[in-house]
């Protein structure tokens, strides 16, 4: 008797945007609630130690959509976004004749690329298909600060924005084409792109009221009670309004309160796609994997938005939760440290696609199945707006190498000092630790001629715009406007 091959499941790959890894119920968070994402974890595997591949939004998402080092595709920065080249696991897919399409935010360069996608439903690009052009100008002596751009927006607390009119209208199309593909016969894969819980921070009101001031978190390692920052970070962070620009702390708490609006309203609709997957009839038979480009600072070291290699910042979450018609039962949880990268690589093996060239991922259903591995590396690179110099990230184990070219290295022991307050670094007892890391920094990149390439990249382009004059103008001064909807 011959039986008849078990079918592929969908997937469904929901991104969010700047959401901080911690900021779940299910990853133990104090205050945030995230009943959806806490079930999508309870019935998958949620990997406790990932990574954006770069912590700003175009870099990580072309980095993402090619499962490439953002120095290898020369995607440096919000100014150079994915074009379709190289070729990426959208393409791959649509090789092995999958349908894939995507609805919401990509961030890469314009609908007139072939990005990988049959259908891009009502996508968010780059401004102008330029991007953040003035961004790109960060030496310290020709650099452009913005101190005139509050980084989380001019306004904070409940209401309502383009942004969270956008994702409600993400929301809908994709509830709409799940009920279209239910009669499919072949498996499927979506990408949707939510904007929250990036700012402007603004959150509706019944989500924001979540959150009340008396309840929130703590304040942490504030320049205002004596913490001093690292002297890169100083730089970056001078480059537009921060923690500087709040009336007081009232207003501070206002915007964490609202980004914590931000994170249930996103929870709210990944519960809405969940809920209309249901009705669809195809929840038993897709895989649903959830991530984040990259975090958010949220006020910790005085700092705000991303743009550097904390935990806030370049952590992100992720979680897989296998079709139930698969009748797989995954660990709850896997430490071994992951990157999007391997979400894109996920992707590949899903649905048996391959693609051309060397990539640093793995499929995130191997990772969840063997036994952790202390041993393997996960790194991220940043070298956009405000940086003076590039920044890398080595994670490997439970150490953390944070590397700014120019500037002493900072190191943190993750097991022992989960907050990273104390810089091992200068530590003779770390000294081994850290020539290990920066061993396997080298064997991903030369640090210095990285840098390098960087900066000449972005000075041809400030140079094909008429230069830093004409450059320093081009871009939006915070955050990308979305479509209309």
């Amino acid at each position: 008797m011959t039986r008849t091959p078990p079918r592929t499941p969908n997937l469904l790959v929901i991104l969010s945007d700047q959401h901080q890894a911690q900021a779940m119920s299910c990853a133990g968070h104090p205050v945030v609630q995230t009943p959806n994402l806490d079930a999508l974890a309870a019935r998958g595997t949620r990997f406790t130690n990932a990574y954006t591949p770069s912590p700003i939004c175009v870099p990580a998402r072309a980095a993402f959509a090619t499962g490439q080092y953002c120095h290898r595709i020369r995607c440096w920065d919000n100014a150079m976004p994915y074009s379709g080249q190289p070729r990426g696991w959208g393409h791959a897919l649509q090789d092995k004749g999958i349908r894939v399409e995507s609805i919401g935010k990509l961030h890469y360069r314009s609908t007139e690329d072939d990005a990988g996608f049959d259908v891009e439903h009502i996508p968010m690009h780059v401004h102008e298909g330029k991007g953040m052009v003035w961004g790109s100008i960060r030496r310290e002596d020709e650099r452009v600060y913005k101190h005139h751009v509050r980084m989380m927006g001019d306004t904070v607390g409940p209401g309502e924005s383009n942004y969270t009119r956008y994702d409600a209208a993400v929301t809908e199309r994709t509830c709409g084409w799940l009920q279209e593909a239910a009669g499919d016969d072949k498996p499927w894969c979506l990408y949707v792109g939510l904007v929250a819980p990036h700012h402007p921070l603004i959150a509706p009101p019944e989500f924001y009221d979540m959150y009340p001031h008396d309840a929130l978190p703590s304040d942490k390692l504030r320049p205002k009670d004596g913490y001093e920052q690292h002297p890169w970070i100083a730089k970056t962070a001078a480059a537009m309004v921060g923690e500087d620009g709040w009336t007081g702390e009232d207003e501070r708490r206002v915007a964490i309160a609202a980004y914590y609006g931000l994170t249930s309203w996103m929870d709210h609709n990944v519960g809405r796609i969940v809920a209309a997957l249901k009705a669809s009839g195809q929840f038993d038979d897709t895989t649903i994997v959830y991530s984040s480009d990259h975090g958010e600072s949220l006020g910790v070291r005085g700092l705000w938005g991303k743009m550097n290699m904390y935990q806030e910042s370049a952590a992100i979450p992720l979680i897989v939760a296998p079709a139930p018609a698969a009748g797989k039962t995954p660990p709850a949880l896997c430490a071994t440290a992951a990157t999007l990268l391997d979400v894109s690589e996920t992707i590949l093996a899903h649905f048996g696609a391959s693609l051309e060239g060397e990539r640093p991922g793995m499929s995130l259903y191997e990772m969840a199945e063997a036994p952790e591995n202390t041993e393997r590396v996960v790194f991220s690179e940043y070298h956009a707006v405000g940086a003076v110099s590039a920044s890398y990230m080595i994670r490997k184990g439970r150490w953390k190498l944070i590397d700014y070219v120019g500037f002493p290295p900072e190191l943190f022991d993750l097991d022992a000092d989960p907050e990273e307050m104390r810089n091992r670094a200068q530590d003779p007892d770390a000294a081994e630790v850290l020539r290990d890391l920066y061993a396997e920094l080298a064997a991903i990149c030369d640090r210095e001629a990285v840098n390098a390439q960087a900066f000449a990249d972005q000075d041809k382009m400030i140079a094909g715009y008429g230069g830093r004059e004409i450059a320093m103008n081009i871009g939006a001064p915070s955050s990308t406007p979305p479509p209309t909807a």
